[in-house]
């Protein structure tokens, strides 16, 4: 079924984190099928994700909570899940990318990741780091989304900005009053260009004269900065932050405190 398979791709992901040594590839089989059986277990008795985030290091961390996302988005305790979209391109911001599919997974949400490359999944973030998205901006924009929440880094923000199927996805979710939002040079560079900051309202970014110069009279010094159904924050340490604040969105301030003290987020 598909949460088997769900369950098979963390157990997978944890085995190949834990064990790395040379009888890796000898007792590779023993491990996956322990892992597995451990942790259909530990969902079954309602246990906390935690302690296996805990066992990952960071090569695997990515695929695993992707994994998990998926896992949980199949079981009936999220027939409320959140349905989360974060594009990415070429030239992305990694660690942002990374902290809101992450964070938000935590949250229970069911995070896709797009790529704005036109025929190509594979994107290379702006530190050379590469992240397969689960689908293409043009399958994207044909769904529904709770939240949209874009990444930065440059030149990733300037071909997010270009890509046509996100921009009206963006315009269609801010007309419906949905949630959105955007970290780093995004909200300068993606959400000033196409008019998606209302006059008046308050937005952050990153700190260069630049994109403050984007943002004109709506620039905010804050890490994180709510404006109706807009988030922005200013970059890769303030993700995290962001990140929390689009889960309180989705789930409530109760939900992001408890996301927030397994993380150890003070």
């Amino acid at each position: 079924s598909k949460r088997q398979q769900c369950v098979g791709d963390i157990a997978l992901a944890l085995s190949l984190s834990l064990w790395r040594t040379p009888a890796t590839t000898i007792y590779r089989s023993t491990v996956y099928s322990n892992f597995r059986s451990m942790f259909t277990h530990m969902l079954a008795r309602g246990s906390t994700l935690v302690t296996f985030f805990s066992l990952l290091t960071p090569t695997h961390s990515f695929q695993a909570t992707r994994a998990i996302g998926r896992l949980y988005s199949t079981t009936s305790s999220l027939n409320m899940s959140k349905r989360v979209l974060v594009p990415i391109a070429d030239g992305s911001e990694e660690i942002e990318t990374t902290c809101i599919t992450d964070t938000l997974t935590r949250f229970g949400a069911e995070v896709t990741v797009a790529s704005v490359k036109e025929g190509e999944l594979l994107c290379t973030m702006s530190r050379g780091i590469k992240i397969q998205a689960d689908t293409s901006i043009d399958d994207a924009a044909k769904q529904e989304w709770d939240l949209i929440a874009i990444p930065g880094g440059m030149p990733g923000a300037e071909h997010l900005r270009d890509s046509q199927p996100l921009v009206n996805l963006l315009k269609r979710q801010k007309q419906n009053s949905k949630l959105y939002g955007a970290v780093c040079a995004s909200p300068a560079v993606v959400l000033s260009t196409h008019g998606l900051i209302d006059e008046g309202a308050s937005a952050t970014c990153y700190p260069a004269p630049a994109f403050r110069e984007k943002l004109g009279s709506s620039e905010s010094n804050n890490r994180v900065v709510v404006s109706k159904n807009m988030t922005t924050s200013q970059g890769p340490a303030t993700s995290i932050e962001f990140a929390l604040k689009l889960g309180e969105h989705l789930y409530g301030k109760e939900k992001r405190d408890e996301v927030a003290d397994a993380m150890l987020v003070k």
